[in-house]
């Protein structure tokens, strides 16, 4: 099992109703991707949002990642978000992690990812500048196909 974890932070409400569409547009991608076994969205303060993602192996990740919804929306990330960083892991199983070990693992094992306006803490390599874990997600389940 691949699991991926992302955080990142939307530096300005301006950004929010684009960023909520195109999070909206692909979950709707993710819960019918071939290989997606299960995830979950996270947010914490201040505009900051978690995805925790677990797939069947990386070759299926790779195809939402660059596929649809997904691709359209990376870029704008560039310029929306000033804090992104991403941990991947290899596991048994589909348990997902609590928001604590979100946290761990995401400071432990992480790393950040370009963003165009970086945060103070963004830019000196912190994974999770403000320190704090997400509060509980709400699950992702596939679709039936």
């Amino acid at each position: 099992m691949i699991v991926s974890l992302t955080r990142l932070r939307v530096r300005a409400w301006r950004y929010m109703p684009g960023f909520i569409w195109y999070t909206y547009r692909s979950k709707q991608q993710l819960v019918r991707s071939p290989g997606f076994v299960v995830g979950q969205l996270a947010n914490a303060p201040s505009r900051t949002f978690w995805t925790t993602t677990a797939w069947t192996d990386e070759a299926a990740m790779k195809r939402f990642r660059d596929a649809d919804w997904h691709k359209r929306a990376m870029p704008k990330l560039l310029e929306w978000c000033d804090e992104a960083s991403v941990a991947r892991w290899t596991q048994d199983t589909s348990d997902l992690l609590t928001a604590a070990d979100m946290l761990e693992k995401m400071t432990a094992s992480g790393r950040t990812s370009k963003v165009r306006n970086p945060s103070a803490g963004h830019a000196a390599g912190q994974t999770v500048p403000d320190g704090r874990a997400p509060r509980p997600g709400l699950p992702i389940e596939p679709k039936p196909r």
